[in-house]
């Protein structure tokens, strides 16, 4: 029998599930965000581009005015993909070696805490470092106290070794009732020495409160098709999904009124009914959590999910798809069915669907939107 060799280019696909990734969808949703403000933009590409790879992320968003992430090795490999935006580093530094790596490839860093500020005193060379300080305006995650950012930017602008400074904070409510209008006023009293530019906006406050826009935006879920709010649909918005999650179905059978689906047997027929089982699950990036009930499209047509998410299958209702058949395609999020919509279901948000896909998922697609 012959031995597959591993280390080789794989040729074949022995699972039907495959994320298609739309590049001109990317290309749309970022003009979407230009349309909505005068601002430059700072595109979000972390979590690999919110699970759809960071270098093709890049290249859709090539039109963006910067790249904001956390890995310092990546922004280094974007540089030397030839990408020449302002490339944030959302966390900053992590040692006074990440200093030189910044400066050498001219990366931009969020200062927040006041060990970073003592590295940067470490630091001895001059003149080429960007540096955003952090305010914590109530978010209470990352940033110095609004009492402290006058001190932290007369010490930081007084530093040989950096050329440009950039004020931000991050909004917590942007996307709900509570709104931005605690935070912005706090924001908008800090004692600054001197003008400087200004970062409040992330993608619900971009969409929705223009007055946070200022001198950079930064938008994430929007860029890959999701809504940032739960009350508005990103077809509303004018977006488009990136990522389409696709399996098949691998086998079809028919239950008797009281039989039980999957793990536990917590879905039970109440009548006759045929299901079907998807090459899907949680081992994929499929919410192990989404209960019955979860909306999936089959062939097109909407039905729902039964039973427990299995490590590498789930099941779904064929009770009204009589031409559902082995071999007919699945689309778990995507096209046809917006992610927020099934992480909803699912009690989560879209950020987690999108960024937790698992490597093991072929990215296939990178076309162009009709």
């Amino acid at each position: 029998m012959a031995h597959l060799n591993f280390a080789r280019e794989v040729l074949f696909m022995p699972r039907p599930i495959q994320a298609h990734i739309d590049l001109s969808a990317l290309e749309h949703n970022l003009q979407v965000a230009r349309r909505a403000t005068a601002a430059r933009i700072m595109a979000v590409i972390k979590a690999s581009a919110y699970g759809h790879g960071l270098l093709r992320a890049a290249g859709a968003l090539r039109a963006a005015d910067g790249f904001a992430l956390l890995d310092i090795n990546e922004a280094a490999y974007l540089r030397e993909a030839g990408f020449r935006q302002t490339i944030l580093l959302l966390e900053g530094f992590f040692s006074t070696d990440d200093l030189a790596l910044a400066a050498e490839y001219d990366l931009a860093c969020v200062i927040h805490n006041p060990q970073q500020v003592a590295m940067l005193d470490a630091y001895p060379r001059r003149g080429n470092l960007q540096v955003w300080i952090k305010a914590n305006s109530g978010m209470n995650r990352l940033g110095f106290p609004p009492q402290d950012i006058p001190a932290v930017l007369e010490k930081i602008k007084a530093h040989p070794a950096v050329r440009d400074i950039t004020l931000m904070t991050h909004f917590a409510s942007a996307d709900e009732a509570d709104g931005v209008v605690a935070q912005l006023e706090v924001f908008n009293a800090l004692d600054t020495p001197c003008r400087m530019a200004r970062s409040l906006a992330n993608s619900a406050a971009l969409l929705r409160y223009p007055a946070t826009h200022a001198d950079w935006v930064r938008p994430g879920i929007m860029l890959y098709g999701a809504s940032p709010f739960a009350e508005i649909s990103a077809q509303q918005l004018g977006l488009k999904p990136v990522m389409t999650l696709q399996s098949e179905i691998i086998s079809v059978r028919e239950l008797k009124a009281g039989e039980r689906v999957g793990y536990g047997g917590t879905f039970c027929a109440e009548s006759p009914m045929r299901i079907g089982t998807v090459a899907c699950g949680y081992a994929d990036g499929y919410p192990r959590h989404a209960p019955t009930g979860t909306p999936v499209l089959v062939a097109g047509r909407r039905t729902r999910t039964l039973g427990r998410v299995s490590m590498d299958m789930l099941s779904v209702d064929l009770s009204s798809l009589p031409d559902a058949i082995a071999g007919s395609g699945v689309t778990l999020w995507g096209s046809g069915l917006p992610v927020e919509e099934v992480a909803r279901a699912a009690g989560t948000i879209s950020y987690e669907l999108l960024c937790a896909l698992a490597p093991r998922v072929h990215m296939a697609g990178f076309s162009q939107s009709a």
